[in-house]
């Protein structure tokens, strides 16, 4: 979710900036070699987003005023490594949670999707936001703690020691490797 070059660009305290979307590119990797469904999700507005934006929605007001991440612009594309493939689910959003302001929730069920598996940028944005609402609507909730990172390090902290547990098992990429082939030993 929203590992995209504008936002990546906006983490300076990532020591390798490739390391991360390396590490979600292998995780995604794993998933399709046992059938799963990869969805990507984007933030971008266009000119009619920003202007229904309301005044009393202090993050994304300063977005339609400052006509912050234009769906069209560069800075909205996903990274290279992840980009979407034919068959993937490919979403836009206006908001934090990948759930809010589209239709991923109709298409996940639609294909008998009930768990998820979750990584994105940041911890505090779309990963707070996507759990909270996931929780709500019944999906089982895995977060892949090295898939996942805040430029605030005290608040990626407690979301992940003390939020998230409570809504979702936290995991790693080794961890879903191992969990991808408990479930499905067949395959590499």
């Amino acid at each position: 979710m929203d590992y995209q070059q504008g936002i990546l660009a906006s983490l300076p305290h990532l020591a390798d900036p490739e390391a991360l979307p390396s590490r979600v590119a292998g995780a995604i990797a794993d998933m399709r070699a046992h059938g799963a469904t990869i969805a990507h999700v984007r933030v971008g507005f266009t000119e009619a987003d920003w202007t229904a934006i309301p005044p009393a929605n202090k993050t994304f007001s300063f977005f339609g005023r400052q006509r912050l991440l234009h769906h069209a612009d560069p800075a909205t594309d996903f990274h290279p490594r992840l980009v979407p493939e034919p068959g993937d689910i490919t979403v836009r959003k206006t908001r934090y949670g990948a759930l809010s302001t589209t239709d991923l929730d109709q298409r996940l069920r639609s294909r008998g999707i009930t768990t998820l598996v979750l990584a994105g940028l940041t911890t505090s944005g779309v990963v707070l936001s996507t759990v909270t609402d996931a929780a709500d609507r019944d999906y089982q909730l895995y977060v892949l703690s090295d898939g996942v990172t805040d430029p605030a390090p005290q608040a990626h902290q407690t979301l992940m020691t003390t939020v998230f547990p409570r809504l979702a098992h936290i995991i790693d990429t080794t961890d879903l490797r191992s969990l991808l082939h408990e479930s499905h030993p067949d395959r590499a």
